[in-house]
């Protein structure tokens, strides 16, 4: 009767079992936990592949033979905030013969002052938690004198040469191929297991390991070997890309007719690891796939990438905005190694500090911490923006304390509420400045103003509110719509140079002065290059191994510099050009324009102003100048351009006699006349109305 109740699953629980080995001394802790509650808390910290999930499973194991109830919670899957990691563990609150066991801690680090300070102190009497991570517990945890003899830290170190031989002949690797097999794994487990699985299907053959080489990326190819199908291999490399791979995400990069099969044929990979969210594989199994990939086939692996970039970007702009942050954060962990992403990015943020709205009880703290961080000047300033535009505010709560932290502001205008805050606000009044000089807002743009980004411990420093300032903002800038300018404001301090103009994010010439601190503007126009082709030159920049010019931000800024020109005429469907430009590309225009040839290269070419009307750069000069008949005193000026650029002599002194005029005069006129015309194309490349009439 008790083989036909069997499942598939028993027969898993017991080959684990019999595969199990070592790790006596922690299962003895565990054991003795388990008898009496001594210390009802351990911390176990390793390595990834040091096998703490294993002896988890272990653990559970054990617990549920001595008729406990286990609890699971798996850092990977659970929203890194208090109340959903509360709810994944509601059930050890209520049993106190429950066991607590909490996987993969690092992805969930941020709640560690939150988790001993007021959720394990919870748990009842006779409960036992397990917290299993790579990072070691805070030291103020350990010091701290009520958690004296209520908490055990365990540091799992790689397995003893007796354990790894036993590890190896309980996979059935035979004995010949023990000696080269440990020497090369130092008795890692991960590596064991991989490497017992590649001697085992080899027939116990011995390969030239090689112990000098990094233990997983030499191992790999004897493992992965050559996948059924290049279809095979081509899933296995999207799930080492991806955070998690999906059966959406499959579909996404093989297509309908394949995923589900090859997303069941990953599931059985030893190798992969399954959760509610997906299929992921041992980190350094991840990252040793997508080595190889990358030096076997650097096309490939570019043509995936960029794939797959696709995929998560068009989840960013999809996801409602409660998941807006997680999507972005997830798009982000494909850049993660590119320029200084691992610098100015603290990648547990969100289990740290809660991202929300400021409400009208939060106004007062906001007030607080920019006064202490910057003073009373821009205290006032921030009371300016609140009365304003008070959703442009986010505050960040600590999810071990709940109380407000820090604060980010960005400001949103359009052309319709004109220079807003400019005689309050010096940094505002800094970008109007320099977006009239170098690009004024057209009909139904709109402009982005990080304006703020407190967080007093850690000024404009990297920290976990900072990050998800910057995963905001990058969120509403791919989502927007009709964005033009988008400006960050720092204290001028040289700190972030690097990062920000990594990203195109370049300084402006103007230093507004608040208080005593002085401020930069860093600014980016959306329409000279949009969203998608600068993620796309960002992506072909971090394939080519491109990042930050290493010797510093002073060769960054002029590179940074000589670049962006470029871009305004290479990147886009239109040209932005700043009026000065506007006016001398009009001026160029109109000498050479019974020069074809010249013509073409003029930037007015790729202008919105010829681009939207749909007719040539020759065609809409001509319908300016003929727009000058319907002004006031306009026939002079028509006569006098179209005398010298029209159907031109020789000379203006000859175009001044032809029209009987002093030269003198000829000039005022003409040059009154090539002002119009540029003021009539130029509120045109504004405005988009079409004023003109040319030439049909």
């Amino acid at each position: 009767m008790g083989s036909e109740n069997a499942s598939l699953g028993s027969r898993l629980v017991a080959a684990r079992d019999r595969a199990f080995v070592g790790r006596a001394a922690e299962l003895a802790l565990f054991r003795s936990a388990l008898s009496d509650a001594a210390v009802p808390v351990s911390y176990l910290h390793g390595p990834g592949g040091i096998g703490k999930s294993t002896l988890l499973r272990q653990f559970a194991g054990e617990a549920r033979q001595a008729g406990r109830t286990v609890v699971e919670v798996d850092g990977r899957t659970v929203n890194p905030t208090p109340e959903d990691f509360a709810q994944a563990a509601a059930d050890a609150l209520r049993d106190p013969r429950a066991v607590l066991l909490i996987d993969t801690f690092e992805r969930c680090q941020g709640l560690e002052g939150w988790l001993w300070e007021r959720f394990l102190p919870r748990l009842p009497l006779g409960a036992v938690a397990v917290v299993a991570g790579r990072v070691a517990p805070d030291p103020r945890w350990v010091a701290d004198s009520g958690w004296t003899g209520q908490l055990q830290v365990i540091a799992l170190r790689n397995l003893p040469p007796g354990d790894a031989t036993a590890f190896l002949r309980a996979r059935g690797v035979p004995t010949r191929a023990h000696n080269r097999l440990l020497s090369f794994t130092g008795g890692n487990p991960l590596a064991l297991a991989l490497a017992a699985a590649v001697a085992v299907r080899g027939g116990g053959e011995e390969r030239e390991w090689s112990p000098d080489q990094d233990v997983i990326a030499t191992l790999l190819p004897q493992l992965v070997g050559d996948p059924p199908t290049p279809l095979h291999r081509k899933a296995l490399e999207v799930c080492a890309h991806a955070y998690v791979t999906s059966e959406a995400l499959m579909r996404a990069m093989v297509g309908e007719r394949a995923a589900s099969e090859l997303f069941g044929w990953l599931r059985t990979q030893p190798f992969i690891e399954s959760t509610a969210s997906g299929l992921f594989p041992h980190d350094v199994v991840r990252e040793a796939l997508d080595a190889d990939l990358r030096w076997r086939d650097p096309e490939g692996f570019a043509a995936m990438h960029k794939q797959m970039h696709q995929y998560l970007f068009e989840r960013v702009r999809a996801a409602p905005a409660a998941r807006m942050l997680q999507a972005v954060g997830e798009m982000l962990y494909m850049y993660r190694t590119d320029g200084h992403m691992p610098e100015f990015h603290v990648w547990d943020a969100l289990g740290i500090v809660q991202d929300t709205p400021c409400a009208p009880a939060d106004v007062t703290r906001v007030a607080e911490l920019v006064e202490e961080a910057e003073g009373a000047e821009s205290a006032a300033i921030v009371r300016f923006w609140l009365d304003r535009q008070p959703e442009a505010f986010r505050v960040y709560r600590s999810t071990r304390t709940g109380r407000i932290e820090a604060f980010t502001a960005v400001l949103w205008l359009s052309e319709r509420d004109g220079p807003v805050g400019e005689d309050v606000d010096p940094v505002l009044a800094a970008a109007w400045a320099h977006v009239r000089r170098y690009g004024p807002l057209r009909s139904g743009e709109r402009l982005a103003v990080a304006r703020f980004t407190v967080h007093p411990p850690l000024y404009q420093r990297p920290s976990a509110p900072t990050t998800l300032a910057q995963w905001r903002m990058m969120g509403e800038i791919y989502r927007a719509e009709r964005l033009s300018w988008h400006f960050v404001v720092m204290r001028d301090d040289g700190f972030w140079d690097a990062h920000l103009m990594h990203f195109d994010m370049l300084p402006t010439h103007i230093r507004p002065e608040v208080g005593d601190h002085r401020y930069i503007l860093y600014g980016h126009d959306w329409r000279a290059e949009p969203v998608i082709e600068w993620l796309a030159a960002k992506t072909d920049s971090m394939l080519a191994g491109g990042g930050p010019d290493s010797d510093g931000a002073a060769a960054a800024s002029a590179a940074a510099a000589s670049a962006s020109a470029a871009k305004r005429t290479r990147r886009g469907e239109l040209v932005v050009l700043s009026r000065p430009e506007f006016d001398a590309a009009v001026r160029d225009a109109l000498r050479t324009l019974r020069h074809q040839e010249l013509l073409a290269r003029n930037p007015l070419q790729r202008s919105r102003v010829v681009v939207e009307s749909g007719r040539s750069l020759g065609d809409v000069l001509l319908g300016a100048i003929d727009a000058l008949l319907d002004e006031r005193d306009g026939g002079r000026r028509h006569r006098a351009i179209t005398a010298t650029y029209v159907k031109p002599t020789s000379t203006q002194e000859a175009a001044a006699a032809r029209l009987g005029l002093p030269f003198s005069t000829y000039r005022r006129h003409l040059k009154t006349a090539v002002e119009r015309v540029s003021d009539l194309l130029w509120h045109q490349e504004l405005s988009g109305a079409a004023i003109l009439i040319g030439p049909e």
